[in-house]
């Protein structure tokens, strides 16, 4: 399989140049140039994705992992990415992969999508994974591949910064199951300065998911101490997603690591998440979830709850669900109500519950 080929989203420029329409950026390349996301590149005068069928990574992981904690809870699922990405942050924890030119990774041979969920459905797996980098910059690649694993009765998953213009984000997420989207800070000052990027296209890719999708949807933020933990921001950011997303929507909050850029900075205190779950908790989240914590995090942070009794309906150690009290459509053992989110174990089409409904 040829590892480049031709892009979706781009115009020709009167001087020559293209530009690519993919995501906010809206790299504006001459020939030969490369974008910040390093594998979409002018070439022959069109703008060509250079690493195409080439994933990294690949590998059965809990979905736990991603995190998704309510869609197909102790399920697996056939994670991949490829090199580059459309963000720069200074922490990134996968910088290996997402800012590594492909060369530079030891791995990543030209990859059929069929293959891919051959290996997933060999693994046990009930999904497809596009991760570790943001599947914005591997889009035809992506929707190939997500084309083969529905045809093969998986589901597909997203983990996405969000950063993405309209019409890719719609052609996208019209082939994908469920998405986790981080949502760095509620600072656009922060997206700025540690990711160059800004902070609305994420939350319009936010509201666009769970207000114009069936995608099941599951919001990330990594905690940095001295950067987005300053309890304000806390509030703004659970407010937000409480009062535009819905209050069944999923919150991780994870703990920082010193790494790639940022490997002066501490690693977030315990303590630190769990102020933030309250301030979230106090904003009227009902799932908030402390993450990249070990086992700990599961013990302290990792349990589902029933919002109507209270009865513990998963309980996790690690990436593993060791319990459960819920039948497959989500609702309690204990009392009937309904936990939002994808429990069942049915076919594809079965619709998938949007995250702003409230408990039915």
């Amino acid at each position: 399989m040829s590892i480049a080929r031709r892009t979706r989203h781009w115009r020709a420029l009167a001087d020559g140049r293209v530009c690519c329409e993919l995501c906010p950026r809206r790299c504006r390349l001459a020939e030969g140039q490369r974008g910040l996301c390093f594998v979409r590149a002018c070439r022959d005068g069109a703008l060509v994705l250079t690493e195409a069928a080439r994933p990294l990574g690949c590998r059965p992981d809990p979905i736990e992992k991603k995190p998704l904690y309510h869609f197909l809870p102790g399920s697996l699922t056939y994670s991949f990415g490829t090199a580059g990405c459309n963000l720069a942050c200074r922490y990134c924890q996968n910088w290996e992969m997402s800012r590594a030119r492909a060369a530079a990774t030891g791995g990543g041979a030209p990859t059929d999508p069929a293959r891919l969920v051959t290996a997933a459905r060999t693994s046990g797996c009930r999904s497809l994974a596009f991760t570790y980098n943001d599947p914005v910059v591997f889009h035809e690649y992506a929707l190939d591949c997500a084309a083969a694993a529905h045809a093969a009765g998986l589901y597909t998953v997203a983990v996405s910064a969000g950063y993405v213009l309209p019409a890719p984000r719609a052609e996208f997420y019209a082939a994908i199951d469920a998405a986790n989207i981080d949502l760095k800070a509620f600072d656009d000052r922060f997206y700025r300065r540690l990711c160059g990027a800004r902070l609305a296209p994420v939350l319009e890719t936010l509201e666009s998911l769970v207000h114009e999708t069936a995608v099941w949807v599951e919001v990330t933020t990594l905690v940095i101490p001295g950067e987005n933990d300053d309890p304000r921001r806390l509030h703004a950011l659970s407010a937000w997603i409480a009062g535009h997303l819905g209050c069944e929507v999923p919150l991780h909050l994870s703990a920082f690591h010193p790494a790639h850029r940022m490997r002066d900075h501490a690693a977030t205190p315990i303590a630190t998440l769990m102020r933030a779950r309250e301030i979230a908790r106090a904003n009227g989240l009902r799932h908030v979830y402390l993450g990249n914590l070990g086992n700990l995090g599961a013990e302290i942070g990792g349990e589902t709850r029933c919002v109507s009794c209270g009865a513990r309906l998963l309980a996790r150690v690690g990436y593993r669900v060791v319990a459960r009290a819920l039948d497959e459509t989500g609702r309690c053992l204990v009392c009937g109500a309904r936990c939002q989110g994808v429990f069942t174990t049915a076919a594809r089409d079965t619709a998938l519950d949007h995250p702003a409904r409230g408990p039915t």
